[in-house]
């Protein structure tokens, strides 16, 4: 290659990359959030795919507890258990919404991960790939791209979704809005972390976080029944 031919070459890559970035931050600034109100759930819209907020347990409920998750976070992992038993103990009485903040700059498969669990909502799956995804998270944590998606859709079949349809979903861009509409209310409230939960709107402490994945999980018990006496309504009996 001649130098002349080199200098072009170069500035041509220089061009592509400075493009790359633009079409980044610009993509990235595309979703307006100064009208939402992250404390509420979210409807289906074309912001987010048209995939709305998934809920767990009272979906009218004046107590909604919101988290901010990356599937193949370690800590998200450990404090998951406690969470589930929590919201299981606790459906009749207030809303769970989980919304995705994948950290793709340290966690090399969180954003797949939290595509499959989208796509399997696709099916009326949610709930129960979002459980699979995070049991199983030292199985496919580390897995290549191609290990990662034969893997997921292994675990679309084991819940008898059709797997075709769920390897569509998973790249589509539906499915890429909604986890982008999520990590902008992330952004919004200030998540820099996870896991993240707000409870009504004001975030959890450290301490109810730490004994969600160590502890017995009553800290957030006390503060679920702290806003549920302030609605009126009687938090449910504790088995001891």
């Amino acid at each position: 290659m001649s130098k002349k031919a080199w200098i072009i070459f170069v500035v041509a890559i220089f061009g592509l990359l400075a493009g790359l970035v633009i079409w980044s931050r610009s993509n990235s600034t595309k979703i307006d959030t100064s009208n939402i109100n992250p404390s509420s759930i979210q409807v289906a819209s074309k912001q987010n795919g048209n995939i709305a907020d998934h809920v767990f347990g009272k979906a009218d409920s004046k107590v909604v507890l919101t988290e901010y998750g990356d599937f193949q976070c370690p800590g998200c992992g450990s404090a998951e258990p406690g969470v589930e038993k929590i919201i299981n103990e606790y459906k009749d009485y207030t809303a769970y919404i989980f919304r995705n903040f994948p950290l793709t700059s340290i966690h090399q498969n969180a954003l797949s991960a939290a595509s499959a669990v989208e796509a399997a909502g696709l099916q009326n799956k949610y709930w129960e790939m979002h459980s699979m995804i995070y049991k199983k998270q030292n199985e496919w944590n580390t897995l290549s791209v191609d290990q990662r998606t034969t893997t997921f859709t292994n675990y679309a079949s084991q819940l008898g979704l059709d797997t075709t349809k769920f390897q569509a979903d998973m790249a589509s861009s539906a499915v890429a809005q909604k986890i982008s509409f999520d990590q902008a209310i992330g952004y919004k409230v200030g998540v820099d972390s996870t896991p993240t939960y707000f409870l009504n709107g004001v975030k959890l402490s450290n301490s109810i976080i730490e004994d969600l994945q160590t502890g017995s999980g009553n800290q957030l018990r006390d503060a679920l029944d702290t806003q549920l006496k302030a609605a009126g309504v009687t938090p449910p009996t504790r088995s001891s």
